[in-house]
């Protein structure tokens, strides 16, 4: 127990970078009086979607790998290879460089120039580089030590403003995006998907199944049922963090002239919250104890997915030791860092746009195939489908086609339209796939 424990810590911390930090205390107040409902959406797609994601990851004892290989072999090391560069040292890697660098160093220091972005960096990725090298200790680097650090540091500032703030939300909030109960549920729940931690999941899960091989539980059994424990543990962490975050932005009280300034700079609310909270609490101490808070989120998710990626790549071509691996991602990341968050959050949207809807839907085919008989052609023709709506659906949001009635889809409004294309899919597709002689997929766990 106290093994899954300490692995679901270091879940824990790899789902939780600067993003999942700043972005509560943003939802809280523009929430208002309907903090509730939109709470409880964005936490049943927020932190419910990864961890499905991590149990479907030990439905089969190979992982990901394994079942994607029932759909296609091809189709396996395509969409992992994807899934894995893109939120990996393309874009999420040295965006946890960038955001780090500009909640610490960046914010404290006017004008500090591309040298500033350039020497925090190399210290940032040399410190990833190193905590990465052996992956047979990240649950003591991260599990043990790094995330009881930032757990304190966040309840420190999260009590604090307990105490300081009054009992009531200080805002109406944002009334063109949460005009009514159901509409605020609703929007709850887009803003949920599209933290696209979903997308971790995949990457992530393959970690915690060897984490927990390595602690001497092999038993097909007792290895779901620890994953699925440390995956509850790291899920509940995320929610009681998250609900605690928002409903200090919930109560914070700015005034005219401060809103006024955050629009005027184009600030992010988010970061602009956090740290009048911070100092607000604990005065020039909390700007410090904030950048810590952000240098600790940032790491942890770096670690956690430069390893899971090297570990993949290595399973892939092992003459290539995985110490390489470490060294290219990082030096990889180290370079694109220096582009800036802004330019890498913009190269990144339009990629994730058309990953998402095919990994989730992957994912879907996946937890189906366990419950119920369903034989491969359900999911080569589902998968297939999702690849071609995703491809037109991005190239339309993005203005690079036009596609008439495609923004009349349900859903669309809230970047849910692919669902119920999916789930007619896989309905029509089941039951062709009646007629067909195809045995039923069956998941290796012994």
């Amino acid at each position: 127990m106290k093994k899954q424990l300490s692995i679901g810590f270091m879940l824990f911390a790899m789902f939780f970078g600067a993003g999942n930090l700043i972005f509560p205390p943003k939802l809280g107040l523009e929430s208002g009086h309907f903090f509730w409902p939109v709470m409880i959406g964005f936490v049943l797609t927020g932190v419910g979607l990864p961890l499905i994601g991590v149990i479907v990851g030990a439905l089969d004892k190979r992982g990901y790998e394994g079942a994607l290989n029932e759909i296609s072999p091809l189709y396996s090391i395509l969409l992992l290879s994807t899934i894995y560069i893109v939120i990996g040292p393309l874009f999420s890697i040295p965006r946890t460089g960038t955001t780090a660098y500009e909640l610490t160093v960046g914010s404290a220091i006017q004008n500090p120039g591309a040298v500033g972005l350039a020497l925090f960096s190399l210290v940032y990725f040399a410190l990833v580089t190193y905590i990465s090298l052996n992956p047979t200790k990240l649950v003591d680097r991260i599990g043990s030590l790094l995330t009881p650090i930032l757990l304190l540091i966040i309840t420190a500032i999260v009590i604090r403003g307990f105490f300081l703030l009054g009992q009531a939300p200080q805002t109406a909030g944002n009334q063109e995006m949460f005009p009514t109960l159901p509409a605020s549920f609703s929007n709850g729940l887009s803003e949920g998907y599209l933290t696209m931690d979903a997308l971790g999941a995949i990457t992530f899960s393959i970690l915690i199944v060897n984490s927990i091989k390595l602690s001497g539980i092999c038993d097909k059994k007792q290895l779901f049922k620890s994953v699925t424990l440390a995956a509850l543990s790291a899920g509940a962490l995320l929610a009681l963090v998250y609900v605690s975050l928002a409903f200090i932005g919930n109560h914070v009280n700015l005034s005219t002239a401060q809103m006024a300034d955050i629009t005027t700079n184009d600030k992010n609310l988010g970061v602009y919250l956090l740290t009048h909270i911070s100092q607000l609490g604990y005065g020039s101490f909390g700007r410090i104890l904030l950048g810590l808070a952000v240098t600790i989120a940032c790491l942890t998710t770096a670690t956690g997915l430069i390893v899971a990626v090297s570990t993949y790549f290595h399973s892939i071509v092992p003459k290539i030791p995985y110490k390489t691996f470490v060294y290219s991602f990082s030096f990889i990341s180290f370079i694109l860092s220096n582009l800036g968050l802004n330019q890498v959050i913009r190269m990144s949207v339009p990629v994730l746009s058309l990953i998402y809807p095919v990994a989730i839907t992957t994912m879907l085919l996946i937890l189906l195939a366990a419950i119920i008989p369903m034989k491969p052609f359900v999911q080569r023709v589902t998968v297939v489908c999702m690849i071609i709506f995703s491809i037109v659906d991005m190239m339309h949001r993005h203005h690079l086609l036009s596609i008439a009635g495609l923004d009349k889809l349900p859903f669309y409004s809230i970047s849910l339209e692919w669902l119920p294309i999916a789930l007619s899919i896989i309905i029509i597709s089941y039951l062709m796939s009646l007629m067909t002689r195809q045995a039923p997929i069956k998941y290796q766990n012994d």
